[in-house]
């Protein structure tokens, strides 16, 4: 199997195995130790064990979580992995108490390897169609 195939291979059953069954430690064969998940340049991110802690309260609020991976794009020490996750909102979420919706969110995640670990990813979604799924937030209505 050439390398960007094993990349792939690995990305998918490593975001399968923790964000639709909840193993997190799965991701220990995924991302490196020194790991950083960002939303921007500026952003200091999360480290692996923040990381692991954010999917485990997802995973919660969302018990019946699923994220499908639309498309894994592997070129050199790069990855790029465009998804969609829905579940149902059953618990409290960032201080939001249960809704009972069922809400759908997407993004890409841009990811850098060291040799054969993730040491750094770069992740783009909409927060606010998260909050507005949740009916917290009112979005692209006129006013």
């Amino acid at each position: 199997m050439s390398q960007p195939d094993a990349r792939r291979k690995l990305i998918a059953e490593t975001w399968t195995a923790a964000w639709d069954r909840g193993e997190v430690d799965a991701l220990d064969a995924l991302l490196s130790p020194d790991y950083r998940r960002r939303k921007d340049l500026a952003d200091e991110g999360q480290g692996l064990t923040e990381f692991k802690a954010a999917v485990v309260a997802t995973r919660s609020a969302f018990p019946d979580l699923s994220t499908t991976i639309d498309e894994i794009v592997v070129e050199a020490d790069r990855a790029a992995v465009r998804w969609h996750s829905s579940g149902r909102h059953e618990r409290s979420f960032l201080g939001v108490p249960a809704t009972h919706r069922r809400v759908e969110v997407c993004g890409a995640t841009f990811a850098r390897f060291e040799d054969d670990r993730v040491v750094e990813e770069f992740v783009t979604w909409d927060p606010s169609a998260l909050m507005a799924a949740l009916g917290i937030i009112s979005v692209g209505q006129d006013r």
